[in-house]
């Protein structure tokens, strides 16, 4: 514990702590006026139930053409939603609430997974840098307690942020948008509509939205404690987290064997709102691929830091 609080206290020194906090604040305001000014709640159509069935239409007539099992099996979501809410006379949403601004504000959990790689890349090699690795090593503590409380610290750090985004989200779409009505979530499962409270989907969403930070964040961690050089680990690790994905999914046209890359695998909301990015995946199958990632990063982590000499 007293590790821990050492790392928490060296994170918060740094002005630059300061500053990642207040980023993701303005990105929130900012975000907030921007929908706001160009928000236009229409007035419901009495002909919506025709609307949809038009709309219908077109998408059958379009999803055998649409190259792709995602962009297919989104089509087919869509189609299932429409005849859902024509056959329950439930007419499209048109109140924008804090809801669906906190659902719009889920892509800025790639905002703190950036700034939670910029922390765990310099959390071993900062020590490195400013010569105070030795200052560490020559207490009677062993080098795998030092190591894991300087990961645990990126963790909490990381789980920190990521609650300062939900939090501030709530409160920005609030006052900017109103609480609303939050009304069911049609989830898509087994291609079937089932109804889910929107703001238990909210909370799972943004939960497994996090698994990337996670693997990401101990990704940069790795690399660090590896080569003791935080601008790599930095510029790897963003790298990855922002062409990964895109570079495996060109890779999953033709290969299937893409499907055991990492970046395959940390957008487990592909389970539950698309489809999988390579045929014949499976939640469980990327639990246990990213598990295995997991104890590699951990087990080069420590035996790089473990068994490698300390020079001057």
């Amino acid at each position: 514990m007293g590790l821990i609080i050492n790392e928490w206290v060296k994170i918060f020194k740094r002005k630059a702590t300061y500053i990642m906090f207040a980023i993701i604040a303005l990105a929130v305001l900012a975000s907030s006026i921007i929908i706001y000014t160009s928000n236009t709640d229409q007035p419901e159509n009495s002909n919506w139930k025709t609307n949809l069935q038009n709309q219908n239409e077109a998408l059958k007539a379009d999803v055998e053409a649409v190259p792709g099992d995602q962009n297919k099996a989104y089509i087919e979501r869509e189609i299932a939603q429409n005849e859902y809410r024509i056959e329950h006379d439930m007419p499209p949403t048109q109140e924008y609430s804090v809801w669906a601004y906190m659902t719009d504000m889920l892509p800025m959990v790639d905002l703190v997974a950036l700034f939670a790689i910029i922390i765990a890349a310099g959390m071993v090699a900062s020590e490195f840098s400013w010569g105070t690795i030795k200052l560490l090593l020559i207490r009677p503590i062993s080098r795998v307690k030092i190591l894991l409380s300087k990961y645990v610290v990126v963790l909490l750090f990381s789980l920190l942020m990521l609650s300062v985004l939900f939090v501030l989200s709530f409160i920005s779409g609030a006052i900017f948008f109103g609480m609303g009505d939050p009304t069911p979530y049609l989830a898509y499962v087994d291609g079937e509509i089932i109804e889910k409270s929107h703001v238990g989907h909210l909370i799972v969403s943004y939960l497994l939205e996090s698994v990337g930070l996670l693997m990401f964040s101990t990704m940069a961690f790795m690399i660090s404690a590896a080569f003791r050089n935080s601008s790599l680990a930095i510029g790897i690790s963003i790298f990855l987290l922002l062409m990964g994905g895109t570079v495996t999914s060109l890779l999953a046209i033709k290969f299937d064997w893409a499907k055991y890359l990492l970046f395959a695998n940390v957008d487990l909301n592909q389970y539950f709102d698309t489809s999988p990015m390579v045929e014949g995946m499976t939640l469980a199958f990327s639990l246990i691929t990213l598990l295995v990632y997991f104890i590699i990063f951990h087990v080069i982590s420590f035996m790089a830091f473990v068994k490698r000499d300390i020079t001057a």
